[in-house]
């Protein structure tokens, strides 16, 4: 479980591969002559920051836009990544050099304009109830994101309650749809594959089903009208059409704010060969020589 003692294993040939080891020690890695950083997936990963809509503030439209106007991306990314070969800010929904990558609705959102937040909280009649962030505090991946959300939040003008948990306690908590002080939350933070965020029909952040969508209940009629229209298309020159109309609509309502792309790396030793380009690691074609 240790990132240290595992990258030692690594480079010791106790063991030949490590799927993700953590950003931060890949300089160390880099040195080692007999080790070779690949970047299996391409796609990469987009961090979510997702607003619960059946609880106070962000049930109400204008808090939630308030929070897309104090956030931005870099900060995120610069806290866990580090290293911008391995990240890169991006304010397409489906993903920057992805088939259906767009700018709709991007204006002004994911610019950490903190005064322009103050006033549009306190235009809501803002009352100071802090929110609760949940943060999760296991995976190394994660662990920095809830943090660097409460300082944008709290200078863009909220109050923010972080409470901090490992990943399973957090799996079990975001189910709750209960009000934050009896068990429930008002934002948290996660990853999707790109790979998951290609299009309308698989990225499930953009999903606006009530109870039926993801944990946050996003409930939007004009987003599942666009959703079903994308599905019953079949020319891509429309269905690229339906999807800028749908990023603005997500930017307009908003359903969860993007906090930018990165790649995970994966680290194996040189005796190693066949690593395959996929989403997901896969073994096939993988011989040790």
């Amino acid at each position: 479980p240790d990132a240290q003692t595992a990258i030692n294993a690594l480079q010791q040939g106790e063991i030949d591969m490590i799927e993700q080891p953590s950003h931060d020690l890949l300089p160390v890695i880099e040195k080692d002559k007999n080790v070779e950083i690949v970047i299996p997936d391409q796609l990469g990963s987009t961090y979510i920051l997702r607003f619960n809509w059946k609880q106070p503030p962000f049930n109400d439209v204008r808090y939630r836009r308030a929070a897309m106007v104090a956030l931005n991306q870099k900060d995120f990314l610069q806290a866990v990544i580090g290293d911008p070969r391995y990240y890169k800010v991006c304010k397409a929904m489906f993903g920057c050099g992805t088939p259906l990558e767009n700018a709709a609705g991007t204006d002004g959102i994911l610019e950490s304009r903190f005064e322009e937040s103050k006033k549009m909280l306190k235009e809501a009649g803002y009352d100071g109830t802090p929110i609760v962030l949940l943060q999760s505090t296991d995976l190394a991946v994660l662990t920095n994101l809830a943090p660097v959300a409460k300082t944008l939040l709290e200078r863009g003008g909220f109050k923010v309650d972080m409470q901090s948990m490992d990943w399973q306690t957090l799996v079990a908590r975001r189910a709750k749809k209960d009000a934050p002080d009896k068990g429930g939350w008002n934002v948290l933070i996660t990853s999707t594959s790109g790979a998951d965020s290609l299009d309308p029909l698989t990225y499930s952040f953009i999903s606006a089903a009530c109870d039926k969508a993801w944990f946050g209940w996003p409930c939007d009629e004009e987003i599942t009208r666009l959703r079903n229209e994308f599905a019953d298309e079949t020319d891509e020159a429309k269905r690229k059409e339906i999807v800028e109309k749908l990023q603005l609509r997500a930017a307009e309502v908003p359903t969860h704010a993007f906090l930018g792309q990165y790649n995970n790396a994966m680290a194996i030793r040189k005796n190693v060969t066949g690593s395959v380009v996929s989403p997901v690691p896969v073994f096939w074609n993988i011989e040790k020589k």
